[in-house]
């Protein structure tokens, strides 16, 4: 694929990545504020700050590319600030399985369709996707207020339902409502593509991986 066909692919999923990581950090600085103690607020802080960073690296590949960060961003404000609005979670654990749960969905489809984009992009959609030590915090606090209070267990699942029901939705409209991350999907723009039955089963991938994530947490998906 030629850099001229799959430049607005890169330049939607930059975009939408930039915003992603823009918003997770706004959304973990707000749990931080609910987090019950001096330790679980600096953990929460220290991941927000490393979403922070990946925003900024982002942007600062989307400017080398000649494009504003601020344009690239702005079809997805909308759909993603709704997606927020939605899922605003009402207690810190809440926001910790969001965090985990909802943003990995995210990050699995990203990953999904930088596989249809060039190596450099592919590259910088992995570096920014990367674990910072987020799941093994999220994963050992919610598992410990578990094992503190059992009957959290079944508000969490379900809250964990309800967010990959959300999350999946959002990534689907994304997918449609940018032609140019539909066109890369099904090789619009002369790359490799997906056809159906590979577009069906990367959502199944997905929802295997938060399958996975749920176990990890103690929840029933």
């Amino acid at each position: 694929m030629s850099d001229d066909a799959h430049r607005p692919a890169v330049v939607d999923l930059l975009g939408a990545l930039a915003y992603g990581e823009l918003m997770a950090f706004s959304e973990l600085a707000k749990d931080a504020e609910m987090a019950p103690t001096h330790t679980d607020k600096a953990a929460v802080a220290r991941l927000a700050v490393a979403e922070f960073q990946h925003y900024e690296v982002i942007t600062a590949r989307l400017r080398e590319l000649g494009e504003d960060p601020g344009a690239a961003v702005a079809p997805f404000v909308e759909s993603f600030d709704a997606f927020h609005a939605r899922t605003r979670p009402s207690t810190f654990l809440e926001g910790l399985v969001k965090a985990y749960v909802g943003d990995g969905i995210a990050q699995d489809f990203y990953r999904e369709i930088s596989r249809y984009v060039d190596a450099d992009t592919r590259s910088l959609v992995e570096a920014a996707m990367s674990d910072v030590g987020g799941a093994e915090f999220v994963v050992s606090r919610v598992r410990a207020a578990q094992r503190e209070d059992p009957r959290l267990t079944g508000r969490l699942a379900l809250w964990g339902r309800r967010l990959v029901g959300e999350a999946l939705t959002q990534a689907q409209r994304v997918a449609v409502e940018r032609d140019s991350l539909t066109l890369i999907l099904v090789g619009g723009a002369g790359g490799p593509s997906a056809d159906l039955a590979e577009i069906g089963r990367m959502f199944a991938r997905i929802t295997d991986e938060h399958t996975h994530r749920m176990q990890r947490l103690g929840l029933s998906a």
